[in-house]
């Protein structure tokens, strides 16, 4: 099965680090985030990727092109110009780069990707600036139980502020940073049938809006619920909180050894 991620909006709520670079370089523990979500997905055997660039899509192109640079150690003989790569740690990826516009939409970046996936029975499909320890194996098979056209991972939000039950001017109750207010939310990490795209216009379709409430008019949108971990890295407080569970060791997404 491949997996098609998101790889080129402008994440304009994070320019700190995006100002150089895509939102799914930006880094948690030395290695971008698109990297880890990867993992994620090879853990649970698919290492077939479709990635949807855009802005400053070249970041990412000669990351993929230099993969054995960043991830290996390196001689560099200048007396003889050769290059000795040592303990090559190779992933078993197959990585497909797409130039999907500067300016397309979530939904009109899938659509440009259409010809990678449309001979598939279905396909994952998620955003570059997420993880969690979602049970990939478990949603697909979710997905083909359900026959419909699109299954997203529903789960709860991360709570981003204390919560407070005031009575009178006087706080009676607080609550540290709760997780929402209860209800689920759309995660990302769907499993799609190539005929969802027929759902989507053009480049400037959102693929939150029409597509997915068209599919969930027509009875095609299941939802495999996920209550572990999950965080989108949306602000520079997110990927402080990322990077502070990666180096703690206790970063619940990594689910590969």
């Amino acid at each position: 099965m491949k997996a098609v991620i998101l790889a080129g909006g402008l994440g304009t709520r994070i320019s700190e680090e995006t100002e150089s670079k895509p939102k799914p370089m930006v880094e948690i523990g030395g290695k971008p985030i698109l990297w880890h979500i990867m993992k994620i997905y090879s853990a649970h055997g698919i290492n077939d990727f479709i990635i949807c660039c855009g802005y400053k899509g070249y970041v990412i192109k000669e990351y993929f092109a230099n993969y054995f640079l960043h991830m290996s150690d390196v001689t560099f003989d200048m007396r003889d110009n050769q290059m000795h790569v040592h303990h090559q740690k190779a992933e078993p990826w197959r990585v497909t780069l797409v130039d999907t516009g500067e300016a397309s939409m979530t939904g009109g970046r899938l659509k440009r990707v259409e010809d990678y996936v449309q001979n598939e029975e279905a396909f994952c499909f998620t955003y570059g600036d997420g993880v969690g320890d979602i049970d990939i194996t478990a949603s697909i098979k979710h997905h083909k139980s359900q026959n419909t056209l699109a299954t997203l991972t529903a789960t709860f939000p991360p709570g981003r502020f204390g919560a407070l039950t005031m009575d009178n001017h006087r706080v009676i109750s607080f609550q540290e940073k709760p997780k929402g207010d209860g209800g689920m939310i759309n995660g990302g990490f769907f499993v799609l049938s190539p005929k969802v795209i027929d759902y989507i216009q053009d480049d400037q379709t959102i693929w939150e809006q029409e597509p997915l409430m068209q599919l969930a008019e027509d009875g095609e949108l299941s939802s495999y619920e996920h209550h572990g971990f999950w965080q989108p890295m949306d602000t520079l407080r997110d990927k402080l909180h990322l990077e502070k569970l990666w180096t703690s060791g206790e970063a619940p997404w990594k689910t590969w050894e």
